[in-house]
């Protein structure tokens, strides 16, 4: 086995949490088209459709930087690599799946952010619950296949780098994101 490498690629980490700011840019700070009423339907539809691109493009961008991180981080020798990378995908896949979801509920919390009701902060709340629950429950079934094909030491390992990098990309996107708006904002609630 290689010996694994320092996690001393901050700037590739820093890369990392800068472009997934690009999540954020749905929110109504971030002044996107979902936080703001377009002059024309026209246009806002455009401007909608090329924020959607660009997300994605930034979210492969992430992803591919994020593959790297891990690889550098795991330090595998060919015959581990063989076992890892497969499984790594698969969860990859997976967790976009939830990324999905997640950025569904970041724009429905930005489209509605000026006109919150307690229903739809409700629903909000437990859709990102609901979205943590699954990514821990898909990190956890990932970290069994990557121990039972490696070995519990390298299983770890992946663990370790997995949620960090999940928790940079967290703090990142809610460190974008304004603060439900209580009863300071005027909401007519005592």
């Amino acid at each position: 086995m290689k010996r694994p490498v320092k996690c001393g690629g901050f700037a590739a980490v820093a890369f990392l949490i800068c472009s997934s700011a690009a999540l954020a840019q749905s929110s109504p700070a971030g002044g996107s088209a979902a936080a703001a009423p377009a002059a024309g339907s026209a246009s806002a539809g455009t401007s909608k459709q090329n924020l959607a691109e660009d997300i994605k493009l930034l979210r492969k961008d992430v992803r591919a930087e994020k593959s790297k991180i891990m690889g550098a981080a795991m330090g595998l020798d060919e015959g581990q690599a063989k076992k890892f990378w497969p499984i790594y995908k698969d969860y990859d896949r997976e967790l976009t799946k939830l990324n999905d979801v997640r950025l569904g509920n970041i724009i429905a919390y930005a489209q509605n952010y000026d006109k919150m009701t307690d229903n739809k902060a409700d629903e909000l709340v437990n859709g990102a619950i609901a979205y943590r629950k699954k990514r821990i429950d898909l990190l956890a079934n990932t970290y069994d296949k990557v121990r039972a094909a490696l070995g519990s030491p390298l299983g770890a390992r992946f663990l370790q780098v997995e949620d960090t990098l999940l928790g940079l990309i967290d703090l990142q996107i809610q460190s974008n994101l304004p603060l439900m708006w209580g009863p300071e904002k005027g909401s007519g609630k005592p």
